[in-house]
């Protein structure tokens, strides 16, 4: 599938791995070998954008949501300075399908379920979106500007550890001491997870159980949803709208 709400930008220069290397939450080491998933987040350790780094024609390739893309290339910008990098828009575009990966394309580092990615200049056909969503689902993929709020999220909270989008080796990077905090110093007592759903409601409903409020819902396939839920009020049945709710497990 060629996805067409994604926008690729393009790292260059002698700086460009060091100067995204003290930035974002994944250690760039890994770029020889394959697909990097990372983010960018606020000095409060919030989430502000999620993407794929790759290595491709002497340039990181840079795979975010294109609604994200914008804001992504000014605050990259600002933190430039003096570094020897350049960042611009590329004409590439993503190509995405299940299976063995070709040999211009990189497994999704987040699920083995999740397929490939490449980067292209010219469309192709692929996944179905009602599949789509029923992969992440069925895997707690969170997927930005829905599971994943600008300003709002916590990277921890929305599955980032099993998702291999954050090394807690690599050193500092912005808003690493809040996630660091995070992992070591307590425990998550919010965060994305699975539910069984009967019926139907809007993303971004309400959760309630005993007519106490437990989380909001999103992405919703087959009887199944993803959810932001405080885990010690989820362990009963839950209702969003009409919607009754259950917990399942990851």
């Amino acid at each position: 599938m060629t996805i067409t709400d994604r926008q690729i930008l393009e790292v260059t220069g002698q700086d460009a791995e060091p100067f995204l290397q003290g930035l974002v939450t994944n250690d760039l080491s890994g770029l020889a070998q394959g697909l990097i998933y990372a983010a960018l987040l606020s000095p409060q350790g919030k989430y502000l954008a999620d993407f794929f780094l790759a290595r491709q024609g002497g340039a990181i390739l840079l795979d975010v949501a294109a609604g994200l893309a914008p804001g992504l290339l000014k605050r990259l910008s600002m933190y430039k300075l003096r570094a020897a990098v350049e960042i611009t828009p590329s004409p590439l575009v993503v190509a995405q399908g299940l299976g063995t990966a070709p040999e211009d394309g990189w497994s999704d580092p987040r699920h083995p379920a999740l397929g490939w990615r490449a980067y292209r200049a010219t469309p192709t056909d692929g996944i179905a979106p009602a599949a789509w969503d029923r992969l992440r689902v069925a895997h707690a993929i969170p997927e930005s500007g829905i599971e994943l709020i600008p300003d709002e999220t916590y990277i921890l909270e929305a599955g980032f550890e099993h998702l291999h989008g954050v090394d807690f080796k690599k050193g500092c990077y912005v808003g690493q001491e809040v996630t660091a905090r995070m992992k070591h110093k307590t425990e998550l007592r919010k965060g994305l997870a699975r539910v069984a759903i009967d019926g139907t409601a809007p993303v971004g409903s309400e959760i309630t159980a005993d007519g106490k409020p437990v989380g909001r819902l999103f992405t919703q396939s087959e009887g199944e949803a993803l959810a932001h839920l405080r885990f010690d009020r989820a362990g009963g049945e839950m209702q969003a709208g009409e919607a009754r709710l259950r917990l399942l497990e990851i």
